[in-house]
């Protein structure tokens, strides 16, 4: 799989802060930028992975979306551990970092990997990982859920 790249604006959002800001670390060498057709710079995809996880601890990156924080983040994956049946996939979404466990047939068919773009769904106790732009091997609209949690009995 060749690694993806990303429009600033894209990479911005998923990191949380204006484009502006995204240009800026981008002029200081921050992240690995290419010029892509028309000129237009590129963020790579497995530099802004790694980028994300330097910066999650820093305060200054603000909210990662105007929604609330139970429902969806939109972050990049920093890292896939596949075995014979499960993947654990590690997401980061501004300073936020999210683990999901799904099964290996749904971490292939999205063909996860770190510098993927992809939004953290949360729902009840269940997690699970979309490809940006709600797309899931080419199919529009698709989405992948993950194994709930254990949940631990209250006293």
């Amino acid at each position: 799989m060749a690694v993806p790249q990303y429009r600033i604006g894209q990479a911005a959002e998923v990191m949380g802060v204006s484009p502006d800001t995204m240009r800026r670390w981008a002029d200081a060498g921050q992240v690995k930028v290419v010029r892509g057709p028309g000129g237009r710079r590129l963020v790579d995809g497995a530099d802004l992975a790694r980028f994300a996880l330097e910066q999650a601890g820093r305060d200054e990156l603000g909210p990662v979306r105007a929604q609330s924080a139970r429902n969806r983040f939109a972050g990049i994956v920093t890292r896939v551990v596949r075995d014979r049946v499960a993947a654990q996939v590690d997401v980061q979404a501004g300073p936020h970092r999210f683990v999901a466990l799904i099964t290996r047939e749904a971490a292939d068919e999205l063909d996860l990997a770190p510098g993927v773009l992809a939004d953290v769904v949360i729902k009840a106790t269940s997690v699970g990982i979309e490809l940006a732009g709600g797309r899931e091997g080419g199919r529009p609209g698709a989405r992948l859920g993950a194994t709930p949690a254990p949940r631990t009995p209250r006293r």
